[in-house]
């Protein structure tokens, strides 16, 4: 299988992502609800909650990272991912199944 790398935005709307490091695990939960976009994905962390969204932007999506609209059939109600890079401006996340 294609490994699926995403990332993670709107960090600096909560916790910013300072206390990310590489390794770390996140659970990725459907938002079918959310009102602003119909395919957003809601990072989750154990321990602490919501901590950002998968990017859906061509102005947040880092590199050849996917988009939740692109993950959003990949996997049923959640998922899981791990961090893989912390960068100024987004984290870097690879799927795991």
């Amino acid at each position: 299988m294609k490994k699926i790398y995403f990332t993670i935005t709107g960090t600096q709307y909560r916790y910013g992502h300072d206390f990310l490091k590489p390794g770390m695990k996140v659970k990725l939960e459907k938002e079918p609800d959310n009102q602003y976009d119909a395919e957003a994905i809601r990072v989750m962390m154990k321990g602490i909650g919501q901590i950002g969204y998968v990017a859906n932007s061509i102005h947040t999506v880092k590199g050849e990272s996917w988009s939740a609209g692109r993950m959003y059939d990949r996997f049923g109600k959640k998922a899981f991912g791990a961090v893989k890079y912390v960068l100024p401006d987004g984290v870097l996340c690879r799927l795991e199944k």
